[in-house]
């Protein structure tokens, strides 16, 4: 039975962007630490960008907790998140729900301008009127832009994004820090640096690789394969958003007695840059072992080198000291590791 009526001795935690890959990965840890009462609202949307099926293969591993309720709704939609938040007032707000993709965004920008400008806009109001203890958020690697320093810190300019995705995710940040200097909302914002793993997306590098490979067809490799990549296994992802819900900005006052944000903005990734053509051998090797692809496979005659595409950047990777320092965390799964636990999964759930 699910829990209706919240009180003081259970923690409400609201994710939106529950069915998407970090979300639904991050509501079933909380649910399986257990570590006191809670109580999670499940938010989303539900849109067809990918296959459904596999968002509702999500859900249906959080919806065995009686501690979990989901909620379809847009966060673009205030007067329904304005009633949600009324109604369970949470305490921990997590907002993953965005329009995904660099490359979609060129062609269908409408979708980014509702969901990442809008949708976050009806979250932060609602963080203000409800007077939440703590309001973490998806940013992304890509507002670093074409940033040539690297590794890409927290602390380098941000303000020439390459993609209208890249722009809205900055624009997140922005705005959380405006709500956080005007009325003392403590807010961290998370640089995603791309995440990987089983069930991930599906309109992910190794992900659609593993289906034009399955299907027989070419693969292209952006940058004629001279990209690297600094790719974060899931695991390690849902670990660093766990630290960092726990460990709430602290509200102070500066030496001039005003407010000083409590506003803070991470990296989350390995900090080790991996080579895409290093990637998608150990991908193949992976793949064959758990027998989605035969031994025998002619990987050379399926694979396209081509040029560069618009919105994308050659190399990208994470400074994780700040996190290393206020988390003592750092992401450590191996990339054949985490490959070959995709490609278990894979099997499992696409050939069975």
């Amino acid at each position: 039975m699910k829990v209706k009526n919240v009180n003081d001795k259970i923690k409400v935690y609201l994710i939106t962007g529950v069915a998407g890959f970090i979300g639904a990965n991050l509501a079933k840890r909380i649910l399986n630490l257990q570590n006191e009462k809670i109580h999670i609202i499940g938010i989303d949307n539900l849109n067809d960008y990918y296959d459904v099926k596999l968002k509702e293969y999500r859900l249906s591993e959080l919806q065995k907790f009686d501690e979990f309720e989901f909620i379809k709704c847009d966060i673009s939609n205030k007067e329904k998140i304005g009633q949600i938040f009324e109604k369970y007032k949470p305490d921990i707000v997590v907002n993953l729900a965005a329009q995904a993709g660099v490359r979609y965004s060129i062609t269908n920008p409408d979708a980014y301008i509702q969901s990442n400008i809008i949708g976050f806009y009806n979250i932060l109001e609602c963080c203000r009127k409800y007077e939440i203890e703590h309001l973490v958020y998806a940013s992304s690697s890509s507002v670093y832009g074409v940033n040539k320093k690297i590794p890409y810190s927290t602390d380098d300019k941000t303000d020439m994004p390459v993609s209208l995705y890249a722009a809205t995710k900055k624009s997140n940040e922005l705005l959380a820090y405006s709500y956080s200097k005007l009325y003392n909302i403590p807010t961290t914002g998370l640089r995603f640096f791309t995440v990987y793993g089983p069930a991930g997306r599906p309109d992910m590098a190794y992900f659609k690789f593993t289906n034009k490979l399955l299907n027989g067809e070419k693969i292209q490799i952006y940058n004629y394969g001279k990209c690297e990549r600094d790719f974060t296994y899931i695991d390690d992802i849902v670990e660093g958003i766990i630290r960092v819900i726990n460990k709430i900005p602290i509200k102070k006052n500066g030496e001039d007695g005003l407010p000083i944000p409590p506003y803070k903005v991470y990296n989350i990734g390995k900090g080790q840059p991996e080579n895409l053509l290093d990637f998608i051998n150990i991908l193949q090797e992976e793949l064959i072992e758990a027998e989605v692809l035969p031994k025998n496979y002619d990987f050379e005659i399926h694979k396209e080198l081509v040029a560069m595409q618009p919105g994308d950047v050659p190399i990208t990777y994470a400074d994780t000291k700040q996190m290393e320092d206020d988390m003592n965390f750092k992401p450590s799964t191996s990339l054949r590791e985490g490959l070959k636990k995709f490609a278990k999964w894979y099997k499992n759930y696409y050939m069975q």
